[in-house]
């Protein structure tokens, strides 16, 4: 009898505990709800910023070049034959039509002679048929082919000069002769180098800049280049931009001339080339790190009403930290220039280190 009632006080103090034990859990389930965890509300990233202004750059591009001579060729004969004269000494500076190497010729000219000759005969006769026909002694068709043998006998002899002068390799232009290919006395064709002559004053550079830059090219564009060896900044000036972008490099060819009067610059030689473009005004400029790259697109991200917008821009030209914005971007807008890639769309923003660009520091 005790020991059923002790059984039963057992079950009853078990049963209000747990009634106890439930009543309270849900109790404090309720207030969880209610009060929540202790750091919940909108999650904020810690950033800076940068804020959009424009500016003026003086725009310059960065390439490598080649000199070249203003004019070059490879002296070559125009028919074959021997070699009977050489009038130039290796490495001299020669006049526009100097005579530089001779051919054999004697054949030319004994024909030239028989010619002559014959032309001399044919005029003789034609001034005597001339004089007979005036007394109707002979036909005016005689004395019409006497006359066009001497016109035959002028194409002949024209021909016969002309085969002389390919006989004479003269200088096309005035210039510097290169090394010496050939001696006297040698049998040379068509295919033999004699020698190079280079015209090497003015010289010309040729470099090529990206397709982006087309718009601010101009000829009489300044450059400034620098070659191994010398230390003194060279100048030069634009004078041709190739109208086509090269398909496989999307740059533009561009040629300066450049003055070579003391001779110290060489063909051929390397040069770092530093173009000078024009200004660029209102010009939009942001540090680099705010450029997400992409396959496609390229974008930023800007605060908007204290929450990330990701915007796609268009780039221009870069220097050591900045890189220009085209499009995408207007005065006054916020670019986030850290924690880029821990960002995600429309997360609240804590920007704590807000920059501007010096200029706009200095006002």
């Amino acid at each position: 009898m005790r020991t059923g009632k002790i059984i039963r006080w057992v079950l009853i103090l078990g049963v209000a505990g747990l009634a106890t034990w439930f009543i309270l859990s849900k109790a404090n389930t309720k207030t969880e709800k209610k009060a929540g965890p202790a750091n919940a509300g909108p999650q904020q990233l810690i950033t800076d910023g940068h804020i959009v202004t424009t500016s003026v750059i003086d725009n310059s591009v960065q390439s490598a070049g080649t000199l070249l001579s203003n004019e070059s060729v490879e002296l070559k004969p125009e028919v074959s034959g021997k070699v009977t004269g050489i009038y130039f000494q290796e490495g001299s500076y020669v006049q526009k039509g100097t005579l530089l190497v001779k051919l054999y010729d004697d054949d030319i000219r004994a024909q030239l002679s028989k010619l002559e000759y014959q032309k001399s005969l044919a005029q003789k006769t034609l001034e005597r048929q001339q004089e007979l026909l005036q007394i109707n002694g002979i036909s005016q068709q005689e004395v019409d082919i006497s006359a066009n043998q001497i016109n035959i006998l002028n194409a002949e002899i024209d021909y016969n000069k002309a085969l002389l002068q390919r006989t004479e390799i003269r200088a096309p232009f005035s210039g510097t002769i290169g090394i010496r290919n050939i001696s006297l006395g040698a049998i040379i064709s068509p295919t033999t180098v004699i020698a190079t002559l280079q015209q090497n004053d003015p010289l010309k550079i040729d470099f090529s800049v990206p397709e982006k830059y087309r718009s601010m090219l101009g000829k009489n564009d300044e450059i400034q280049f620098t070659v191994a060896g010398d230390p003194t900044t060279h100048k030069g000036k634009v004078y041709v931009i190739d109208p086509q972008i090269d398909p496989a490099t999307r740059t533009i060819k561009i040629r300066a001339l450049v003055n070579n009067t003391s001779g110290r610059l060489a063909p051929g030689t390397f040069a770092e080339v530093k173009l000078i473009l024009k200004e660029t005004p209102n010009a939009i400029m942001i540090p680099s790190q705010a450029v997400i790259p992409g396959a496609r697109e390229k974008r930023v991200v800007i605060a908007k009403n204290g929450r990330a917008k990701f915007v796609t821009v268009e780039t221009g030209i870069r220097d050591a930290s900045n890189v220009q914005i085209l499009s995408g971007l207007n005065p006054g807008d916020t670019v986030i220039i850290s924690g880029i890639m821990q960002i995600k769309p429309d997360m609240m923003l804590n920007i704590t280190n807000l920059k501007q660009p010096e200029s706009d520091n200095n006002q």
